[in-house]
């Protein structure tokens, strides 16, 4: 029997997780890809994990443009004009989103984005 979950192995990034013809991607943080994590601006950390969201949903088979859904952790919601300059030029076709405020994110990062995607 199968559960039509499949996971997709990438170098240096969690896992995503294909299931019914979606792609679910674990939140993605600054690091680069040999896993050591940037210092610099929240624009720029912004950035490194939407490229890291760019090469994990490639991997997976599908494309940015397939991105429905997103949700943004920021340690700081001061921050959030600051991470959604950045996030608009990666998400211009404007997937649905959530945003929060969260207490404290891995490695003291001041971002984490997931998303979800269609194969």
């Amino acid at each position: 029997m199968s559960t039509g979950l499949d996971i997709v192995h990438t170098a240096g990034a969690a896992q995503p997780i294909k299931v019914n013809g979606q792609i679910f991607l674990s939140g993605q943080i600054p690091l680069t890809k040999d896993g050591v994590l940037i210092e610099g601006s929240v624009t720029e950390k912004t950035r490194l994990c939407c490229e890291n969201i760019k090469a994990v949903v490639e991997a997976a088979g599908s494309s940015v443009e397939k991105i429905f859904k997103v949700t943004v952790l920021l340690a700081d919601m001061a921050d959030f004009d600051e991470m959604n300059k950045e996030y608009g030029k990666f998400f211009a076709h404007k997937p649905a989103r959530s945003c929060f405020a969260v207490k404290q994110l891995p490695k003291g990062v001041p971002v984490e984005i997931e998303c979800i995607a269609l194969a």
